[in-house]
């Protein structure tokens, strides 16, 4: 498959860019070689390969999920600025 100029400069019309003639044709080159390296990537044999998720065999590395105390909210709002029934006053940022 081959991008035509029209193609390249759909794309840039899309991203809201001006090209001039030879930034056309360089991204056209440009992209022409990104789309022969992909088809012969579609040629490398992939049929006895494992679906790989992950590059090392990782496992769940989270912790349990445990109910426990939360924080005080003394606590929570100690550090606070400013607090007011129990909730962290802060600057008014919609009108």
């Amino acid at each position: 498959m081959k991008i035509t100029d029209s193609q390249v400069l759909h794309v840039a019309g899309l991203a809201r860019l001006k090209l001039d003639s030879s930034e056309v044709e360089r991204f056209q080159r440009e992209l022409n070689s990104i789309l022969a390296y992909m088809e012969m990537l579609s040629e490398v044999d992939t049929a006895d390969a494992a679906p790989l998720h992950h590059t090392f065999p990782m496992t769940n590395v989270f912790r349990p999920d445990a109910a426990k105390e939360s924080q005080d909210i003394s606590d929570a709002l100690g550090n606070a600025p400013q607090h007011e029934d129990g909730f962290i006053v802060v600057p008014k940022v919609i009108e």
